[in-house]
């Protein structure tokens, strides 16, 4: 049961993290959930492992890794769309 609500903390950090950067409209609800986690697992190497925790993750670190993740994710993908 932990795990599900650990992918639901992930997606909405995810979908915040998309919304902040404005480059989440276009990722789908299965971006949001890894752009979550990832951006949970990076933001907790980068930032640490305080504040507020929900679903196994430090809230605001993982909001900060999820907002990096999303960003390059954006980039790359803009990059790579565009050429073509």
């Amino acid at each position: 049961m932990g795990w599900i609500w650990t992918l639901i903390v992930g997606a909405i950090i995810g979908a915040v993290a998309g919304a902040i950067t404005n480059n989440g409209h276009s990722m789908g609800w299965i971006a949001n959930i890894v752009a979550g986690l990832a951006g949970s697992a990076l933001g907790q190497a980068l930032f640490g492992n305080w504040g507020w925790h929900l679903g196994g993750m430090a809230v605001i670190p993982a909001l900060l890794g999820a907002i990096i993740v999303v960003a390059v994710v954006a980039f790359i993908m803009t990059k790579v769309f565009n050429k073509a």
